[in-house]
């Protein structure tokens, strides 16, 4: 169907070609006497024929552009794409009126020639604007309604609404973020970039076995959140084209949306910092849950393996925070009571020092 359209398409062209020019062509050069020869129609039919012909040499390209142009159309996301044909309009009508004053222009060049180069121009320009900055559109627009909405009075002035929810790789992975949200601690929509969905599929058809383990666990957790849980998940399908990295990507959405980055990416985390965006980090939260526990209380642990130090025993607490037990290497694969002597906070998460009751009771 579409070649028929081509080859009708160069029919019509080699037609008004043919009955615009060939006749005039035909007299400046003396070729035919003969009146029939010079009328337009005979140019029409030949320009008609000629155009048909040549489109044999050409209609697979243009059918294969065309295909290419449809097929990345289709691509691009329902609101890029209005975003980008509003765009267009809008430099259509910048270059129509740009163009109205050079008609007067007697010159060619003028009035001929640019007003088509401004037109292609700044369609073009229209077109990229409104298609690369639609998220900046969409946050002034929210912006203004959220500023019309709000109420002059105290008593009329209605709660506001919780941030979205941007979930990165890592935190997807991790899986304990599906168990936050069946708490109803994370308030809010839960936005999944489209960005982040492809980085996890990629890591999900991964050749490494643990690389495949961890993106189909990532993506079990997502189905999980989505199906399972009372929170309300959406996809954001845009993209940042010109940012490469996808943890810069998390960052600038988080910028056009006014929303929160929820990560346990240390390194992400501190970036996010550097620029004023708003994180949740998974580690923070579950370090800050932890059972508190003194110098002086009783614990129960059961020793597993020796320490780095000299006669020291290590144990685990249930939420995997470590015991480091003084003289505790002679009761390795042992369960005994402990006295705490010591907690330290570090980085890594919550470490505790304890010594054997039995040797306390001893002294």
């Amino acid at each position: 169907m579409m070649k028929k359209i081509v080859h009708l398409f160069f029919i019509i062209l080699g037609g008004t070609i043919g009955y615009l020019y060939v006749p005039v062509i035909l007299a400046l050069l003396n070729i035919a006497d003969v009146n029939w020869i010079l009328s337009p129609y005979v140019g029409m039919i030949t320009g008609a024929i000629i155009f048909f012909l040549i489109s044999y040499w050409f209609v697979d390209y243009i059918v294969g552009f065309l295909k290419w142009i449809e097929e990345a159309l289709i691509r691009l996301p329902a609101g890029d794409l209005f975003a980008g044909t509003l765009g267009l309009m809008g430099g259509l009508v910048i270059s129509y009126l740009i163009t109205i004053p050079l008609r007067d222009i007697n010159i060619k060049l003028v009035s001929q020639v640019l007003p088509l180069f401004s037109t292609i121009l700044l369609g073009y320009l229209g077109f990229q604007v409104g298609f690369r900055r639609r998220e900046e559109f969409v946050n002034i627009l929210a912006l203004n309604k959220r500023e019309k909405r709000k109420a002059p009075e105290a008593d009329n002035a209605s709660p506001a609404q919780p941030k979205a929810k941007i979930l990165d790789t890592s935190v997807i992975i991790d899986g304990r973020i599906a168990d936050i949200c069946q708490t109803n601690f994370l308030e809010g929509t839960i936005i999944i970039p489209q960005f982040v969905l492809s980085e996890l599929q990629h890591i999900a058809d991964s050749s490494d076995v643990l690389k495949r383990n961890r993106g189909r666990r990532g993506l079990d957790v997502l189905n999980r959140i989505q199906k399972e849980l009372p929170v309300k998940v959406e996809i954001y399908e845009g993209d940042f084209e010109e940012i490469h990295e996808v943890d810069s990507k998390l960052i600038k959405l988080a910028k056009v949306i006014d929303g929160i980055v929820v990560t346990n990416d240390f390194n992400l985390n501190k970036v996010c910092d550097l620029q004023g965006v708003s994180v949740l980090n998974i580690n923070d939260l579950a370090n800050a849950v932890k059972p508190v526990v003194l110098p002086g209380e009783e614990l129960v642990v059961h020793v597993i393996k020796d320490g780095k130090e000299h006669n020291q025993g290590i144990a685990y607490l249930d939420d995997g925070t470590m015991i480091v037990v003084e003289e505790g290497r002679d009761y390795i694969g042992k369960t005994i009571e402990v006295l705490i002597t010591s907690v330290l906070q570090t980085s890594a998460g919550r470490m505790i020092f304890a010594k054997p009751k039995l040797l306390e009771k001893a002294l």
